[in-house]
């Protein structure tokens, strides 16, 4: 758990999600304001040393480049072999079943990402990409507070809020245990 700053995520705001009827998946869809150039985000989505400090996940190989790299998400030890379908820096990167678009606006890069993620689990995933953007950003600025994904993301004050604000903005029941627990 991080101990670097006290640290608290801000309302449920910028998702939307797609939704289908007959797929387990939805699609995740989270946009972000940020304070720094296209090109500086780039790095931070693409370079594996940057990813360590803010993603949910980590990669063998920078994924700047199209080509099949090894994912590993915090709290699950088995890499996932994950196609980089699409690079184009520093605008349009597609890995796995995540998509990151930056466009230029004003001194800063509005990120939208969308993410295909299991339609039970939906409110965590976007409150646990809420907070990996929070990081993210404090990052890219200078004052970083650590990487704060799997199960210490639960620890931290205002996650159970945020769950809920977005449970209730995709009108779907946060669940009560996390993916996996069931099967055990």
């Amino acid at each position: 758990m991080n101990e670097l700053e006290p640290y608290e995520p801000g309302p449920a705001r910028g998702a939307d999600v797609r939704r289908t009827e007959n797929d387990d998946k939805w699609t995740l869809i989270l946009v972000r304001e940020l304070r720094h150039s296209p090109e500086k985000v780039w790095q931070a989505l693409t370079d594996p040393a940057q990813l360590r400090e803010w993603a949910p996940f980590v990669t063998d190989q920078d994924l700047g480049k199209v080509g099949t790299v090894n994912l590993t998400w915090v709290g699950n030890p088995q890499a996932l072999a994950t196609n980089v379908t699409r690079a184009e820096a520093p605008y349009m990167l597609e890995c796995g079943d995540m998509r990151w678009k930056l466009e230029s606006s004003g001194p800063g890069t509005r990120l939208t990402l969308w993410h295909n993620i299991d339609r039970r689990f939906i409110s965590w995933g976007a409150a646990g990409w809420h907070i990996s953007l929070d990081v993210l950003d404090r990052m890219l600025k200078g004052s970083p507070i650590g990487r704060i994904a799997g199960a210490d993301v639960m620890k931290y004050a205002g996650w159970q809020r945020l769950v809920g604000e977005y449970a209730r903005q995709f009108g779907k029941e946060p669940p009560s245990a996390p993916p996996g627990a069931d099967q055990k």
